[in-house]
C-alpha cells in the first residue's frame, strides 16, 4: 500500500460486542472483553503503519441508559484495560488521551485516566484517542457555550465556521479522514458530528470482536482507492 495514500486519522465506531457474545452463548460483558483485543490489534497495526491518530468511540452519552450492571462492567473493563496497556503504550511510543463528558465518570476512573494520559504525554509515534461519555451534539453545545463565555458579544457574532474547532474537545486534533463502523450498522450514532463533515466512511458487517488486522487493512485499502474532492472538481 502506498503510504502517501494512508489516512492521517482513522476513527472507529466499535459495534457488535453484545451480538457477538449472544452468538457465542456468552454474557455481554465478555463481548466487550473480546472487543478490547480488537482495539489492541488495530492500535498495533496503526503504530506499525505510522498512522498519526487512531480514535475509538468507546462509550456514548446515550450508553448511560443501558442496564446499570452492564455500564459498571464496561467502566471497570475500561479502567483495567488502560492499566494493562500502559506498558504497551510506552513501548510503542503511543500517546493516550480520553475525550468526552468526563464529569459523568467516577473519581477513580478519572484519576486513572489522568495518570495514564500523563505517563504517555511525551509519546510521539501514534496518538490513541478514546471517546468516553461522548456525543457529537453535546460537544457542539459545550463548544458554543465555551465560546460565548470566552468572547465578547461582538467577537462571538464575528465567529467563522473554522473558529468553533478551537472550542470542541478535539481542538488541535485533525478531523478523521476515515471513519469505520462495524457490525453492519449504517449510521453515525451522534459521533463527531462536526468533525466528520468530510470524512470517508467504511461500513462492514464484521462484528467488532472479530475485527482485527486483516479487516483493518481492508478498510485502509478501500480508503486508499478513493478520490477525495472536498466538493471540488478534479
Amino acid at each position: 500500500m502506498d503510504k502517501n495514500r494512508l489516512p492521517k486519522h482513522v476513527s472507529i465506531i466499535m459495534d457488535g460486542n453484545g451480538r457477538w457474545a449472544k452468538l457465542q452463548g456468552k454474557e455481554r460483558v465478555q463481548g466487550h472483553m473480546e472487543g478490547v483485543e480488537s482495539v489492541r490489534a488495530c492500535l498495533e497495526t496503526a503504530a506499525k503503519l505510522g498512522l498519526e491518530y487512531l480514535s475509538v468511540y468507546a462509550f456514548s452519552e446515550e450508553n448511560w441508559n443501558r442496564p446499570q450492571e452492564e455500564v459498571i462492567g464496561i467502566m471497570e473493563l475500561i479502567m483495567k484495560a488502560m492499566e494493562h496497556e500502559l506498558p504497551n503504550f510506552l513501548e510503542h511510543n503511543i500517546r493516550f488521551i480520553v475525550l468526552g463528558n468526563r464529569a459523568r465518570l467516577g473519581e477513580k476512573l478519572n484519576q486513572t485516566i489522568d495518570r495514564i494520559c500523563g505517563a504517555t504525554a511525551h509519546c510521539t509515534r501514534t496518538t490513541f484517542i478514546m471517546f468516553l461519555s461522548y456525543s457529537g451534539k453535546w460537544d457542539i453545545l459545550q463548544a458554543t457555550k465555551k465560546a460565548a463565555a470566552t468572547l465578547t458579544p461582538e467577537q462571538f457574532q464575528q465567529m467563522e465556521i473554522k473558529d468553533l474547532d478551537n472550542y470542541l474537545v478535539t481542538a488541535g486534533i485533525p478531523d478523521p479522514d476515515l471513519v469505520i463502523r462495524t457490525s453492519g450498522e449504517l449510521r453515525i450514532s451522534n459521533y463527531l458530528l462536526w468533525q466528520t463533515a468530510y470524512s470517508e466512511f467504511y461500513f462492514t458487517d464484521v462484528l467488532w470482536p472479530e475485527f482485527r488486522e486483516p479487516q483493518f487493512m481492508e478498510a485502509l485499502e478501500a480508503y486508499a482507492a478513493r478520490d477525495r474532492r472536498y466538493g471540488k472538481v478534479k
